[in-house]
């Protein structure tokens, strides 16, 4: 087997054992199911050992396999890193970087148009979603999510922390007082955050009092952008993250309200395929963000 032919189907390998699945990996390179099927028998043919158990709804790793996986890899990093350092000279990053971000991340865009500006090479393709996508299957070459991470084919890197903050328009305590206490919110008009993908209400982050507070729906939106709207017009107490009011607040717009009573700190992270080398665009894509994101 040559190695252009080697190089071909260790891809193949990889993309199947990723994806795990035969048609997900000939998607991304083009090619039938059955196409990647015989590069990878083949592959195993010559290695004499079984890289993958196949069944008819998916594909996954012998143990023999999963070593192997680690292996290929590598090469591939270091293949990529060769790449990239023949790339870096020849001039400025450069490209389209697909990137995922969640439905607040809408309100990124003054970052996101300030890297537009620092690099106008790169071609950014915004897939804004709350949907857990499958970076890998979907082609995505980075996904910006708030939480914890556990799939151990991606790499990550913190961005920044948000807290969430319960704010109201002045004109609006005038009107109806300020909340001295969580359990005051009873009485008072609350703009809820609906999750997009399970419905349920974003609980508010509360604490100091042994009994649970139901509050009401003044008003609900499964985007952050209308509550704002609606906070700003004096409607209600809505439950925002920081990082989308801040400007709203430092101008007067807004006033948080039991500051003392809140107790939240949430992670954003940016991740991406653990198997690629990052390249120029997506490694000036991690650092601006993680730079300017969420300025200290």
């Amino acid at each position: 087997m040559r190695h252009t032919d080697s190089l071909g189907a260790l891809d193949a390998f990889v993309r199947a054992a990723e994806a795990r699945s035969f048609t997900a990996a000939g998607r991304q390179l083009g090619v039938s199911s059955s196409a990647i099927g015989k590069a990878v028998a083949r592959l195993e043919e010559r290695l004499g050992v079984r890289l993958l158990h196949r069944s008819t709804r998916s594909v996954t790793l012998t143990p023999e396999g999963a070593l192997f996986l680690e292996r290929c890899r590598r090469i591939f990093s270091e293949i990529e890193t060769a790449e990239t350092e023949l790339a870096q000279t020849q001039g400025a990053p450069r490209g389209r970087l697909r990137v995922s971000l969640p439905l607040a991340g809408m309100l990124m865009m003054p970052t996101l148009g300030a890297f537009m500006q620092a690099y106008p090479e790169i071609e950014l393709d915004l897939d804004f979603t709350d949907r857990l996508v499958d970076v890998i299957d979907e082609g995505f070459d980075a996904v910006i999510r708030a939480g914890e991470v556990s799939d151990s084919r991606l790499m990550s890197r913190f961005l920044g922390v948000f807290r969430l903050q319960l704010v109201a328009a002045p004109a609006y305590l005038d009107r109806r007082g300020v909340p001295q206490a969580p359990e005051d919110l009873a009485g008072h008009a609350c703009l809820q955050h609906r999750f997009a993908t399970s419905g349920k209400f974003e609980p508010w982050p509360l604490r100091g009092g042994d009994k649970e507070i139901t509050l009401p729906s003044t008003a609900v939106a499964n985007t952050i952008e209308p509550l704002i709207a609606l906070a700003e017009q004096g409607l209600g107490i809505a439950c925002l993250p920081d990082f989308a009011i801040g400007r709203q607040v430092e101008d007067g717009r807004l006033a948080v309200v039991l500051a003392d009573h809140t107790e939240h700190e949430g992670v954003f992270r940016l991740l991406w395929p653990s198997s690629r080398y990052p390249s120029p665009k997506l490694r000036v894509f991690v650092d601006f963000l993680a730079r300017n994101l969420f300025p200290a």
